[in-house]
């Protein structure tokens, strides 16, 4: 069975691994202002779950949940609040969108340039969905129609 499991589970341990190691740089006893430390964990972690996310952006909540938890615990790292407060008002006060939002505009932005690639093989790509879908199985174009999150 195909799933993203392994992918987004291997993401995950990525994401562990780089944190760690830039902890010294946006952990909470860092110099620095926030604003750099937003833009590291822009510059240096967001790269590495939004790298493909036009195709595993469709995996289940619980797997998404693995990343949403992961960038919970990064921009808590950044911010000197307790532990208490809620991830929406963290995410708020950063201007971060979420996990599912990214995927959501990453998926609009492909699929424009899809439409207007010069290719007209890639232009196909948008085109010749099943009519008849079974198991309630997703397709990336899904993600631009019908996410609701």
């Amino acid at each position: 069975m195909l799933t993203w499991r392994r992918h987004i589970t291997m993401k995950r341990k990525q994401l562990d691994h780089k944190l760690r190691s830039s902890y010294w740089l946006i952990g909470r006893k860092s110099q620095l202002s926030l604003s750099n430390k937003l833009l590291v964990y822009t510059l240096t972690l967001k790269p590495i779950w939004t790298y493909g996310i036009q195709l595993w952006g469709r995996a289940s909540n619980s797997q998404l949940d693995i990343l949403d938890r992961f960038q919970s615990k990064a921009l808590l790292m950044l911010m000197i609040v307790p532990g208490f407060v809620p991830n929406a008002i963290i995410r708020n006060d950063l201007r971060v969108t979420t996990i599912r939002q990214e995927v959501k505009k990453h998926c609009n932005t492909y699929r424009l340039r899809l439409t207007v690639h010069p290719n007209h093989l890639a232009t196909t790509l948008l085109q010749g969905l099943p009519c008849n879908r079974r198991l309630k199985r997703h397709y990336p174009e899904d993600l631009v129609t019908t996410f609701n999150y």
